[in-house]
């Protein structure tokens, strides 16, 4: 394992998360499904890493109710959020983690960072290596160089780090960069689960 990684894992635990490590996504994939028990709601997050996992047809097929509004039709988007938030489990990536074992998001909504750190008996957080970073300011320059730029491509939104790259400290009516999150700790009660793949996944 990568020293990087391992800091990473060791830090996570340190503050109070759990904290696993796959070497491939078939492997986390079969982890997450042994989690959620077929009884169980599963709400998602807005997340490239979770369809690259295919979850959402996973747990759908063996019976789970699961809220995600990348999902549903446009007139269904708002109920289906509501579900999403008080759901028994919570399924996203994140957009950043620091090798001292913080996760750091940013958020236009508000309704991924909000399940990410209260509402639901279970949070399992999802990422690739590729999403590590040294610290917070790193951080903060991987998601607004390299997340929020693919994003906006992915979702159409006619923003100028779509066009450059970077973030360009925009007014723009679609803004995403409007809400950052940093969990520095395990909340207190929380039950957070943060699965780290040894593959590139997500932006």
């Amino acid at each position: 394992m990568d020293m990087i990684v391992k800091n990473t894992l060791e830090n996570l635990k340190r503050n109070g998360f759990v904290a696993e490590y796959f070497e491939d996504k078939s492997e986390a994939t079969k982890k997450v499904l042994e989690e959620i028990p077929a009884e169980s709601s599963v709400g998602i997050g807005g997340s490239v890493t979770i369809n690259q996992l295919d979850l959402y047809e996973k747990l759908i097929n063996r019976g789970n109710e699961v809220y995600w509004h990348h999902k549903c039709q446009p007139h269904e988007k708002k109920a289906v959020l509501k579900k999403a938030a008080v759901s028994d489990i919570y399924l996203s990536s994140t957009n950043a983690l620091t090798e001292d074992g913080r996760l750091i998001n940013i958020d236009g909504t508000g309704n991924r960072v909000a399940s990410m750190v209260w509402g639901h008996d279970k949070i399992i957080i999802i990422a690739g290596v590729n999403k590590i970073a040294l610290d917070y300011d790193k951080a903060m320059d991987r998601i607004k160089t390299i997340a929020c730029p693919k994003n906006a491509e992915r979702l159409n939104f006619d923003l100028p780090c779509r066009y450059t790259g970077k973030c360009g400290d925009c007014n723009s009516p679609q803004k995403m960069c409007r809400i950052i999150s940093v969990l520095e700790k395990q909340p207190l009660n929380g039950n957070i689960h943060v699965y780290l793949i040894n593959e590139e996944l997500g932006f």
